[in-house]
């Protein structure tokens, strides 16, 4: 009897586990609405929840080359922040990002000749950032990381600036009321 009375509380804790299964799934990932086909997020029952009010000028950072074949993970971060916050009730004019670029991830701003003779591939890259630009995402590229990789202004996807360094570049997008999202 002692068996069955085990094999019971096993059959009720594995019909719990069934049962809770849908609560515990994970939440589902979308594009859009501002950047479609990247920058999938998730919509969040929110306890600081946003007014539709907030101004955004945020700049983000990306020193390290993406993947072999894949988009860089950085790049994506800011079709996530424009869709999410989008998602959140907060209107696409009322938020201006920029990305920074240096280090190896300045391979990833180039246009296609250049990524083809470097990396024999199209640069997967390409569609995003000029998706990102469609809606006023500024992608400066470090030129001291350039200088060191050899990369060219006429090497560099339309819509690339080039400045001094990505030191440099931060420190004017911060007088320009910037605030940097660490990830």
């Amino acid at each position: 009897m002692r068996f069955l009375k085990i094999s019971i509380h096993c059959l009720k804790g594995a019909l719990m586990a069934c049962l809770l299964q849908p609560a515990l799934a994970s939440a589902e990932f979308a594009t859009g609405p501002v950047v479609e086909n990247f920058g999938a997020v998730a919509d969040v029952v929110q306890s600081v929840p946003l007014t539709g009010k907030e101004r955004f000028k945020v700049v983000f950072d990306a020193a390290e080359q993406g993947e072999e074949g894949k988009r860089n993970r950085k790049f994506e971060s800011l079709a996530r922040f424009l869709n999410m916050q989008a998602r959140a009730g907060v209107k696409p004019e009322q938020i201006e990002l920029a990305l920074v670029v240096h280090g190896g991830a300045g391979f990833d701003v180039v246009n296609s000749a250049a990524f083809q003779k470097k990396f024999q591939r199209d640069n997967p890259n390409a569609e995003l950032l000029a998706a990102l630009q469609k809606h006023k995402v500024r992608v400066i590229l470090c030129g001291q990381s350039a200088a060191f990789n050899g990369i060219e202004n006429d090497d560099l996807l339309p819509g690339v600036e080039m400045a001094l360094s990505a030191m440099t570049a931060h420190a004017l997008l911060q007088q320009q009321g910037y605030t940097l999202n660490p990830w």
